[in-house]
């Protein structure tokens, strides 16, 4: 039998090495096809206007979100994101902005930060997860490298606003979670969450609504923002 052991560790050895070799292969073919996914443009003959309205894509180098004026002559996100959602101490500030994205339950809800992603949450992630919208809402916010001024004509924001209602559910059929700070919430919404439906994607199929162009299929936030001068 002692003799037998350093052939079956062998064996192990070889097993492991292939399974490594067949997920280093995995992921390099995923983070491929991302990029040329993210460089196929929707909506390539779209140019930014000289006048219309102004949001913002912005981005923490994992996830982005769209940030739109908080009142206009399209939309009063007010009475589908109230401040009265907020902490008592934060409602009454003078909010000009409200950001939203959309993405998984379980890592919106218990990942703070990156450090708390645990592998349990982050496999029940890519696997499918329940939809949530994250909304923040702030005050004159700056824009930055990573939060881009993307100028819109009214129609276009008009259709911008309408895919984004089609995700608020009507406040007797979801519930609001705390955030992560004063000024942001959590709400239930619909779709499923998965790797080949992300946050960014989201993101991007919002904006490809409107007609702004992007890219087709980007799962990570660079390819969002990559189209975003």
């Amino acid at each position: 039998m002692a003799a037998q052991a350093p052939a079956i560790l062998k064996r192990l050895a070889r097993w492991a090495g292939r399974a490594f070799a067949w997920l280093a292969l995995a992921i390099g073919l995923f983070m491929l096809a991302a990029w040329v996914g993210s460089s196929i443009p929707r909506n390539a003959d779209w140019r930014e206007p000289a006048r219309g309205i102004d949001i913002m894509v912005e981005a923490n180098g994992i996830h982005t979100a769209i940030v739109m004026p908080l009142v206009s002559a399209q939309k009063d996100w007010r009475r589908d994101f109230p401040a009265g959602d907020l902490p008592a101490g934060a409602a009454k500030r003078p909010y000009t902005h409200v950001s939203v994205s959309w993405g998984e339950r379980e890592v919106f809800l218990h990942t703070p930060t990156w450090a708390d992603l645990s592998p349990a949450t982050a496999v029940g992630a890519i696997v499918g997860g329940d939809g949530l919208l994250h909304v923040a809402h702030y005050v004159r916010p700056a824009p930055g490298e990573n939060a881009r001024v993307l100028r819109l004509r009214p129609e276009e924001y008009a259709r911008l606003v309408r895919r984004i209602e089609t995700q608020v559910l009507p406040p007797e059929r979801r519930e609001v979670y705390r955030g992560y700070a004063d000024w942001d919430v959590f709400y239930d919404a619909p779709g499923t969450y998965h790797l080949g439906n992300t946050c960014n994607q989201w993101t991007s199929d919002t904006l490809a609504a409107a007609g702004v162009r992007t890219g087709w299929w980007t799962p990570f936030a660079g390819g969002v923002m990559k189209w975003v001068e």
